[in-house]
């Protein structure tokens, strides 16, 4: 696995999970067990290294112009310190990607894209540039935990003076002091609990980590792999890019048109996504339930 990518976190426990390669990068598919990770989630907490996750920063004074162009959502409609999830199309309405974005503050947003898609990403934002924009990938100086289940927010604020119950789903505190390390806090996840994203630098992230799950301890917190947050994610009907979505499935046919505002005015695949919402939409993703114990897995026959 040498020529693998590692999360700056990759230290702090490389001797105490399951590694596997996910996306080129080497990272924990399960600490104990995915079943144990899987309900410390549901019931207590669960403590991801997401890291491998992209950064891109934009700005200038036509970002909200040019997002508006790119992305599917209504970026003019985000207020500062908030986050909306949102696609990028191509023409034909295919996904590019499904990613966050976070607006820090006027024509100043943060994008959080899918790690595997990253250098995609950034290529299509180059590619699509106009007026005065500067696009930046901070991804490498950047490290993202996430902090996930019902007693996460105990937990977190053990370390921080931020009242953290003020912060709504899809609100982030830009600079909060987490035992004198500076992090950006997110309520957002995708694990389907409440909890949070946090975003710091690179070299304080092994410290982070520690601090919270030593503060976790007594209420039950665990280190969480890939296969835990894959099930998680799956449970609660979140999308992964390469599964329920890709370049030949649109947001639409995955049932996920809360977040294409066709209304907006112009962007990259409105025409072809309006289209499919006129036409009938040609295909669309349903749930299915499990009668028996089990995970369902890709590739799994359905009869």
């Amino acid at each position: 696995m040498a020529s693998l990518k590692r999360t700056p976190l990759f230290a702090a426990y490389k001797d105490q999970a399951k590694l596997v390669e996910f996306g080129g990068w080497e990272m924990p598919v399960q600490f104990s067990s995915i079943k144990e990770e899987h309900h410390a989630v549901r019931n207590a907490a669960g403590l991801f290294d997401v890291s491998h996750m992209g950064e891109v920063a934009v700005t200038g004074p036509d970002a909200t112009t040019f997002l508006q162009r790119i992305m599917t959502n209504d970026v003019d409609k985000l207020q500062d310190n908030q986050a909306q999830y949102t696609f990028m199309c191509y023409p034909d309405g295919g996904t590019i990607d499904d990613l966050l974005v976070y607006k820090k503050g006027e024509n100043d947003y943060l994008l959080v894209p899918n790690a595997a898609n990253l250098e995609k990403d950034v290529a299509w934002l180059n590619k699509h540039r106009s007026g005065d924009v500067t696009i930046h990938d901070v991804s490498p100086q950047t490290a993202l935990l996430a902090l996930q289940g019902p007693k996460a927010e105990a937990i977190l604020q053990q370390l921080t003076s931020i009242d953290l119950s003020g912060i709504r789903p899809f609100r982030f505190y830009p600079k909060a002091d987490v035992d004198g390390l500076e992090v950006m806090i997110s309520r957002s996840g995708y694990t389907g609990e409440d909890g949070f994203e946090l975003y710091l630098a690179a070299e304080d992230s092994v410290a982070l980590w520690e601090k919270l799950l030593a503060a976790g301890k007594e209420d039950g917190l665990l280190p969480c792999g890939l296969g835990a947050r894959d099930t998680l994610r799956f449970e609660a009907k979140l999308p992964l890019y390469g599964q329920e979505l890709s370049a030949n499935i649109s947001p639409l046919e995955a049932g996920l048109g809360f977040a294409v505002k066709l209304d907006k005015g112009e962007f990259i695949g409105r025409d072809a996504l309006l289209r499919q919402k006129e036409q009938g939409i040609p295909r669309q993703l349903v749930g299915i339930e499990m009668i028996e114990r089990g995970i369902p897995r890709t590739n799994y026959p359905v009869y």
